[in-house]
């Protein structure tokens, strides 16, 4: 059974920046389609950003309100996913999460066919921006 561990969250100001990790065991990155997710009290989960990577070419897919901002990368060789985070806004403020999904079971990787199919989430680290 594989296992996500998620780090990196924590507090800081609006314009500031954070990188996230999401540490897989029990599972090669390289197979798996990765994403992450977040969720905002009383709201919806929902995809922040994807990524496709055969160790050579990485395909993202990102959220409209991160595109430009936020940065998905995947380390094959350390088993690990971060999320680089950068011009944060108090509206980036959740519990972010990462999950992931054998490629074969999506016809694409995306946030939307990510969410439906994974199986293997973290226990999620959470994100606050002050104004």
């Amino acid at each position: 059974q594989g296992r996500l561990v998620e780090s990196g969250g924590g507090s800081v100001q609006s314009g500031g920046s954070l990188r996230l990790s999401c540490a897989a065991s029990n599972l090669a990155s390289a197979n798996y389609c990765l994403g992450w997710f977040r969720q905002a009290p009383g709201q919806e989960r929902e995809g922040v950003a994807t990524i496709d990577s055969d160790g050579s070419t990485d395909y993202a897919d990102y959220a409209d309100s991160v595109k430009g901002r936020f940065t998905i990368s995947q380390d094959n060789a350390k088993n690990t996913l971060y999320l680089q985070m950068n011009s944060l806004k108090p509206e980036d403020t959740a519990m972010y999460f990462c999950a992931a999904a054998p490629k074969w079971w999506l016809p694409f990787c995306g946030p939307s066919g990510l969410q439906r199919k994974a199986r293997t989430w973290g226990q999620g680290t959470q994100v606050t921006v002050s104004s």
